[in-house]
């Protein structure tokens, strides 16, 4: 493969030369076709030799000829526009500066410094990639590819060899870049008529307006082109013809080209003239004008045309003024550019659904519906197309770089829904959350998005089964949905266990190694050379050792940095895996041979109940996950401090297995509006709620006047407790409404009807009117919304109505609801029929959260310890008071004491 020049971004001079005065060009930097850097020279022969065709044709044409316009107060015109332009757009966006990449392949620096002239006056940067005059068309489109995916790149044009445009290499350029009209979409747009959704050609503009300025009329005028090919004849034929003119195409090896050439009364060159073509074959007083320029020689085709002509030539205008309209190109892209960074109402398509009676399985709904490509999805609702990652059809993740996008965008509402007491079979908190975002976006046009956690696979292969909702109000497609998604889960899987792998490999060393060997192992000599990794320096530090040098510590110290002294009994850190598998419960490890005798008893826990789950679900940022899990204690010392992930050096480990987990996952309702699926805590292990990140982009996405609806584990007494005490502490978040769930069938149970078991078919009880039962049962939904107003926020009773349900039972529930302090009470068909049956729903929620919420935390994070507790169990649980276990007691003083450490040095 031939050497190329390395990607450059030139420093820029601002030029600002006196109005009217020609633009002065520096001379150029020939790049070199080995690859092996630039030298001056060639460019001041470039620069006379024009000056002297110039010259040349001017005293060709005798007193009385038609002068040509001035080149330079046109060019400066379109210049001085552009930078007018793109002053204004700076105004209200600083730190904004388009960038234009340039692709040349051969050494023309005289429009390459032309180009970065007229870039520089106009404002913009410029990054000129130079390859070698003999690139193949994969180098070239290697390239292209990667301008492609820069962001900080709003504009791509390509100097190379007209034998180089190929429609591959064309095609590779994303239409929005394409600032030279080249590509078929920016062609097709053009001929269609959309011109103000397009790029047009430069070279083609510029000879539309070197003729209009210099006074001709270009209706009924007939125009002929020889000797261009593709994207410029096109353009030309369709800018001429929009002009009124009569269009012929013509190649130089035309037999009718003399007879073409008598009948022109303007003559456009799009390639260079052979020498076997007489000049006595145009007409004298023809209008000539040269856009030949041979990009890859650095020549300017055409030879010294028309000497005896009397009409316009311009074999070097068009080059200047083409440069300048591409500068012009380039600040609309910019322009453009922006828009799409700013938030737009949505283009959404939503599905249309034909609900069936009896309500299908919801397997069988889910595979009856077909959802939209998700880059489809992503694209109505405003997300860039370097901002998803997509996995397949269905399903893709997003980027965090939204957020630095829309930081100035108002954030939507943020609506949580909660629930009653559950019975073991849910009581459908994530059906109503589909089936609320279903009503807003599909039926009352209301930006909105769902915010759900990532089932386990505990759950989904157990009694329970999947969390993509149910019936006609569920995430699609559910198998999608509830099988590994895009394996956030296995991630955090890996992590949990090779940090627990880590600390038992700790300990058998240290209880097998002397220090020094300890010490040599977690500092070896790597090519002679020993240093100690960033990590290494930060536990130093915190040891108090100010030392970089590895050799220049005393055995005292290579003992205290090597020995972590964990004590087995205290480690918290547990193996992990995603199953429901009792048998994983206690286990005692450590048994091979290889490990020496040591083994001890631990455990497996479900993969969501890691503390990493916990850490995915409220970070905010790569940087801020990275800090988290290093601070994860997983132990006491025999000292009693504690140890950390970082301790023990895998922080930067964990987080390399983390980095795509933390993106939000993207899929769609039954009826095509968007769900963000991400982590997914169980409420009694964990703070039960899915991500931070989730919910902070799509409150970006759906704008002020949209809304953001999230869920929460268990009851309103846990996971909504946990919601607005952990989760809004750490984002900022501020919620505006809580949609409590109910169902007839729960009330009964809390009401004194007989157990509701998994597996089991339900009593008559649930499957009959019983009034008493649910007026009994409904004071467990009365302490729910109490919860709820003790943090300030209005609450909406979401009554998920069975089929089972009869009329009375559910005016009984939302009167009392109402009755206990509800802003409204609202029965939910959404199961049975989609989002058409929630639409009240999403009224009474749009109109509690316009109301405005007085949101207050229960407690302050500064309380001790048992303070925290006491306030939950008696303000949420009705306790009178808590009384503490001698171990509970014991692990909250040693809590106590190593929060109360110095903080550990970042």
């Amino acid at each position: 493969m031939s050497a190329r020049l390395p990607l450059f971004l030139r420093g820029l001079r601002r030029l600002q030369p006196p109005p009217g005065s020609p633009l002065r060009l520096r001379a150029p930097c020939r790049a070199s076709s080995s690859g092996g850097g630039g030298g001056c020279g060639g460019g001041e022969g470039l620069l006379e030799q024009r000056r002297l065709r110039d010259s040349q044709v001017g005293s060709s044409r005798g007193q009385g000829s038609q002068a040509p316009p001035a080149r330079d107060s046109i060019v400066r015109e379109v210049i001085q526009n552009s930078k007018e332009v793109l002053n204004l757009l700076q105004e209200k966006n600083p730190t904004f500066k388009p960038v234009l990449a340039i692709i040349q392949a051969g050494d023309d620096n005289l429009m390459q410094e032309i180009n970065q002239n007229l870039a520089e006056e106009a404002g913009l940067n410029i990054t000129h990639i130079c390859l070698p005059p003999d690139s193949s068309e994969a180098e070239i489109i290697d390239e292209i590819l990667k301008i492609n995916e820069d962001t900080k790149v709003h504009g791509l044009a390509l100097q190379i060899s007209e034998n180089s445009f190929s429609n591959k290499v064309l095609n590779a350029l994303k239409p929005e870049k394409d600032v030279d009209g080249v590509t078929d979409i920016n062609l097709g747009r053009l001929v269609r008529g959309d011109a103000h959704e397009c790029y047009i050609s430069p070279v083609a503009r510029a000879v539309i307006a070197l003729l209009e300025k210099s006074g001709v009329n270009l209706d009924g005028k007939k125009i002929l082109v020889i000797g261009a090919h593709g994207s410029l004849e096109a353009a030309l034929q369709c800018l001429f013809q929009r002009r009124g003119s009569m269009t012929m195409s013509s190649q130089w090896e035309t037999p009718q080209l003399q007879s073409k050439l008598h009948e022109a009364d303007i003559v456009v060159l799009g390639s260079p003239k052979p020498e076997e073509i007489p000049l006595s074959w145009i007409q004298p007083g023809t209008t000539v004008l040269n856009c030949s320029h041979d990009f890859l020689s650095g020549k300017l085709g055409g030879g010294s045309l028309g000497v005896h002509l009397n009409g316009l030539i311009a074999e070097n205008d068009v080059s200047l003024l083409a440069a300048a309209l591409r500068i012009q190109n380039m600040v609309s892209s910019g322009r453009r550019w922006l828009r799409e960074q700013q938030h737009a109402r949505w283009r959404l398509h939503c599905l249309k659904l034909q609900p069936l009676s009896p309500v299908p399985s919801d397997l069988e709904i889910s595979r009856a519906q077909t959802p939209k490509a998700v880059d489809v999805l992503a694209k109505e609702i405003g997300l860039l197309a370097d901002e998803i990652e997509i996995y397949g059809k269905s399903k893709a993740k997003v980027r965090l770089s939204l957020l630095e996008r829309l930081k100035d965008q108002a954030d939507g509402k943020y609506v949580l829904v909660a629930g009653i007491t559950p019975t073991p079979l849910g009581e459908g908190k994530s059906t109503v959350t589909v089936g609320l975002v279903q009503a807003m976006t599909a039926h009352l046009n209301i930006n909105s998005f769902a915010c759900l956690r990532q089932p386990s696979q505990g759950p989904t292969f157990g009694v329970k089964g999947g969390a993509a909702g149910g019936g006609y109000a569920q995430v699609i497609p559910m198998e999608e949905f509830n099988l590994h998604l895009t394996g956030d889960i296995h991630a955090i899987t890996a992590a949990n266990n090779l940090l627990a792998a880590a600390i038992d490999t700790r300990i058998l060393h240290e209880n097998t190694q002397t220090d020094k060997a300890l010490y040599n192992r977690l500092v070896p000599s790597v090519n002679g050379v020993r240093e100690f990794s960033s990590i290494q320096l930060a536990r130093l530090k915190k040891l108090g050792i100010n030392k970089t040098d590895p050799n220049a510590l005393t055995e005292e110290e290579m003992g205290k940095f090597a020995r972590l002294d964990i004590d087995p009994s205290t480690i918290t850190w547990q193996r992990v895996l995603d199953t429901n598998d009792r048998f994983l419960r206690k286990i005692t490890i450590g048994q091979a041979p290889t490990e020496k005798g040591y083994s001890r008893q631990a455990q497996f826990d479900i993969a969501v109940a890691s503390e990493i789950m916990a850490v995915l679900a409220l970070t905010d940022s790569l940087a801020d996950m990275k800090e988290r899990l290093g601070r994860m204690v997983v132990a006491s010392d025999k000292n009693g401090q504690p140890v950390t992930a970082e301790d023990l050096g895998v922080t930067g480990a964990l987080t390399v297995l983390m980095k795509d987990a933390i993106k939000p996952n993207l899929m769609q309702t039954l009826e095509g509006t968007p769900v963000f699926v991400h982590a997914g805590p169980f409420a009694n292990i964990a703070h039960g709620n899915s991500s931070v990140l989730a919910d902070k982009i799509a409150l970006k996405l759906v704008g002020q006047e949209g809304f953001v609806v999230t869920e929460a584990g268990f009851g309103a007494d846990i996971g909504m407790e946990k919601f607005f005490n952990i989760k809004c502490r750490a984002s900022g978040l501020v919620p505006n409404a809580v949609v409590l769930v109910a169902t007839v069938r729960a009330l009964k149970m809390h009401g004194g009807g007989p157990s509701v078991t998994a597996g089991v078919p339900l009593k008559k009880e649930y499957t009959e009117e019983n009034i008493q039962l649910v007026a009994d049962g409904c004071c467990n939904l009365q302490k729910q919304i109490q919860i709820a107003q003790l943090f300030g926020v209005p609450v909406i009773v979401a009554l998920n109505v069975f089929k089972t349900d009869t009329r009375a039972e559910i005016d009984l529930v939302c009167e009392l609801a109402k009755r206990a302090g509800a802003f409204d009470a609202v029965p939910c068909y959404h199961w049975s029929v989609g989002g058409k049956g929630s639409v009240q729903l999403a009224r009474a929620v749009r109109d509690a959260a316009n109301k405005g919420s007085r949101f207050r935390f229960l407690y302050d994070v500064q309380l001790p310890i048992v303070e925290k507790i006491r306030t939950i169990a008696q303000a949420v649980y009705g306790a009178k008071d808590i009384e503490l276990s001698p171990e509970a007691q014991s692990k909250i003083n040693r809590y106590t004491q190593q929060l109360i450490q110095p903080p550990r040095p970042k």
